[in-house]
């Protein structure tokens, strides 16, 4: 999810409808809101930001403490009106992690926070899971080796769950990062059907189930490494000696042990 930082509603407003239709939550504020925000809202929810753009404003250089505080894995982006490199070498000594003159294209907005994501993830270990990796710039996921065109709900939700691998996140969590906090015209029951159907698309393709739902508690998506191999795989081969000896030992314990006939006379 997107968080729009402007005090003007155009600038806004036109981010976010640019977001809406690349497939991606946004959220907008005045720079006013932003720190009550950030208090009001709970970790859960903050955890499902992936950047946040903050346009021009005397107060913007401030918000990066409280940022990092409440949002540590956000990325912080600065949207300057005109360029002026005195302006952007502040803003970065403030700490933000980019800074882009507008007019910017939000595809261009999205690569760039995927490829700050891509390192994150990587530090970690790497943008994926084994044979799932996710890119976060609007590209379709590789999985087992080959492109899987997905729906962007699906990718986005593919997204999250590697975005927060070995980490088991919530229905609510899900619907917040794909359709954003504030939206109240969707059924977060949609997140059921989308996994649902994500789950049949890599349980074809990779032939086992990748993505673990645990009822009442969330999701995690599996290391593919660690999937479990079949049954057949598991049982040691058996030498002929051992088919030879075990033949044998069951002979001799099925063999009658006659008993002498004992003839009785009488005195």
């Amino acid at each position: 999810m997107f968080i729009i930082v402007d005090s003007r509603e155009i600038v806004t407003a036109g981010y976010s409808s640019a977001f809406e239709r690349e497939g991606y939550a946004s959220l907008e504020l005045h720079p006013s809101e932003l720190l009550d925000w950030m208090e009001i809202t709970s970790a859960q929810d903050l955890s499902s930001v992936d950047a946040i753009l903050l346009g021009e404003s005397e107060e913007r250089a401030g918000f990066v403490t409280s940022i990092r505080n409440r949002c540590p894995e956000a990325q912080i982006v600065a949207l300057q009106d005109a360029a002026s490199l005195e302006s952007t070498l502040e803003l970065f000594s403030a700490g933000l992690d980019d800074v882009l003159r507008k007019p910017v294209h939000v595809r261009e907005i999205i690569a760039r926070v995927g490829a700050f994501r891509r390192r994150i993830t990587a530090r970690n270990s790497s943008a994926g899971t084994g044979a799932i990796e996710v890119f976060f710039d609007g590209r379709d996921p590789l999985v087992g080796g080959d492109v899987m065109e997905l729906p962007r709900r699906e990718r986005r939700i593919l997204e999250y769950l590697v975005k927060n691998k070995g980490r088991r996140v919530t229905k609510t969590q899900i619907f917040n990062a794909v359709y954003g906090v504030m939206n109240d015209g969707v059924d977060e029951c949609v997140v059921e059907s989308h996994i649902s159907k994500l789950r049949k698309k890599i349980r074809k393709k990779l032939g086992y189930d990748a993505i673990e739902s645990t009822r009442y508690i969330g999701y995690m998506l599996k290391d593919g490494s660690a999937a479990k191999p079949k049954v057949g795989d598991t049982r040691r081969p058996v030498q002929a000696s051992q088919v030879a000896a075990c033949a044998s030992e069951k002979t001799a314990d099925n063999r009658t042990v006659k008993t002498p006939y004992l003839s009785v006379v009488s005195a």
